[in-house]
């Protein structure tokens, strides 16, 4: 074989193990010329959809290209949200459903979702989160995780898997080993899991397991590192920890997916170039890319680099033409559970109003206090949110309140704009609250220092004041009339304002 056609055959190769994204409504040429050239898959954000009908017309364009194109979307429901990005999610997250714990909701509401992405021909989806949220002060997984139970948590990843993929679109349980016991953003920086491996075994793998007993065909890896099985290198890059874990002791013979390669974690230390090189050295089967990094440039300095690999002895071509395997076969087995799922957009369906409902709690005071019947001043304490969460994506309780008390006003406050003095509670939330209802809507107050401040300030000016949080509870006391909805999509705060209005919805 001469070099040259070698080398195009292994561009083919590279090009098949990734996992781009790209910016804009329609298909850019260069992505549909990759296509063609070999380009096995692609993955959706928010920035590339308007509506599902649109996301259709943009998938039949890509996969005009190539039949069958894996088309890849990072859509959990919840807070983590890019089809529904510009409404916020008609859906309660992973942390809402694990808290009422009906695996036949949960199902259901995973079903729905599949049959929205189905119609807007999407075959894989980035989820669920299969993490248990051991740790409270965790700042990337918090309501994106069903739990802080391994049993919670496995039943409900098991029942999300067979609800998404009854609809025909692929899930994939993420992020292996488990993301829920770190305490740093693996967005900037490595965190790490220091536990042994029996802790490990108890806590972690749990879910993962039962997303294997589910038929799950694609395990996303996660950028932590975990020293009882290796201390050198985060999961993503560990063939101790892929093949060796996941491979041999789970059982798991499906497509590995990695985190997105440009995150801080693994880049900082191997740049995104060397990072793709030893994730697929290690076991990975497809790159994700282009969260951030969404440039024609990236996908060619990528495939450069793995060809580049090979030639020089880095990578065997053995193990990149495995990994271009598996993204195969993924891919006809996923356009097979598309062609076989339940047909029908889900607009109207309900069961995410449903669920969302079933989830809201509120303490003994809180029932006492309600319903409101005057219209409230609204004070949302708004903290700067993880890079999984749309920074476009709207939330709160405010504008569902005023569509059922006309005359609510309010307020957003960030911990910035206290901290420099350029906003003071007394004047944005006290004086317009006067002689009228006061709601202070929170945020995992638990896990910032200046929003549990502001609670405490405001609740001890106003004892009758009523707090909704939107996060993880923390803390609580019976005697504060407090809301929990367990998550911050849109349909958990309809919830909320409906359970404000009228107590007896609860």
């Amino acid at each position: 074989m001469s070099s040259s056609k070698h080398s195009g055959e292994l561009r083919r190769l590279a090009l098949s193990v990734l996992q781009p994204g790209f910016v804009g409504t329609e298909a850019p040429d260069w992505i549909l010329r990759d296509i063609g050239d070999g380009l096995a898959s692609v993955v959706l954000f928010s920035r590339n959809i308007v509506s599902t009908e649109q996301v259709a017309r943009l998938t039949g364009q890509l996969r005009a290209e190539n039949p069958d194109l894996i088309v890849a979307i990072d859509e959990e429901a919840g807070d983590v949200t890019r089809i529904e990005s510009a409404t916020g999610s008609s859906r309660p997250g992973n942390f809402a459903l694990g808290t009422v714990d009906d695996a036949e909701l949960t199902e259901a509401v995973a079903a729905d979702l599949g049959r929205q992405l189905r119609t807007a021909g999407v075959s894989l989806d980035y989820a669920p989160s299969a993490d248990v949220n051991s740790n409270p002060d965790n700042p990337i997984i918090g309501v994106r995780s069903f739990g802080s139970d391994p049993d919670v948590v496995s039943r409900h990843t098991a029942a999300w898997i067979r609800g998404l993929q009854s609809s025909g679109v692929a899930a994939c349980a993420k992020h292996f080993p488990g993301h829920g016991d770190v305490a740093v953003d693996s967005h900037h920086d490595l965190p790490s899991y220091p536990a042994g491996r029996d802790e490990i075994a108890a806590q972690a793998l749990p879910p993962f397991r039962a997303a294997v007993a589910a038929g799950v065909r694609a395990v996303m890896s996660g950028h932590l590192l975990v020293p009882a099985y290796d201390p050198d290198l985060p999961a993503t890059l560990s063939r101790t920890i892929l093949q060796g874990l996941l491979r041999e002791e789970l059982g798991f013979d499906g497509l590995i997916v990695s985190d997105a390669i440009e995150m801080g974690a693994v880049t900082r230390r191997h740049g995104i170039d060397g990072a793709t090189v030893k994730a697929v050295a290690a076991g990975v089967d497809a790159v994700c890319v282009g969260g951030e990094s969404a440039e024609e440039a990236t996908v060619a300095l990528l495939a450069k680099a793995l060809t580049a690999a090979v030639t020089g002895g880095e990578l065997p071509e053995e193990r990149l033409a495995e990994a271009a395997d598996r993204v195969r076969e993924f891919a006809r087995w996923s356009a097979g559970l598309r062609a076989a799922g339940s047909a029908g957009d889900s607009a109207g369906d309900g069961i995410g109003h449903v669920a969302a409902r079933r989830a809201v709690r509120l303490t003994g005071a809180a029932r006492a206090a309600l319903p409101l019947t005057a219209a409230p001043h609204v004070v949302e304490l708004a903290p700067v949110t993880n890079m999984a969460v749309g920074k476009e994506t709207p939330w709160g309780v405010a504008e569902p309140l005023r569509e059922r008390l006309p005359g609510t006003t309010s307020v957003r406050v960030r911990g910035q704009e206290l901290e420099e003095g350029t906003v003071a509670l007394e004047s944005c939330a006290l004086e317009p609250a006067a002689g009228r209802p006061l709601v202070i809507v929170a945020r995992d107050a638990a896990r910032h220092a200046w929003m549990s401040r502001a609670v405490t300030g405001l609740t001890a000016a106003r004892p009758d004041a009523i707090v909704v949080e939107m996060g993880l509870p923390g803390t609580t006391s019976a005697a504060a009339a407090q809301v929990f909805t367990h998550g911050a999509s849109a349909a958990s705060g309809v919830a909320a304002a409906e359970v404000l209005t009228d107590v007896s919805a609860s």
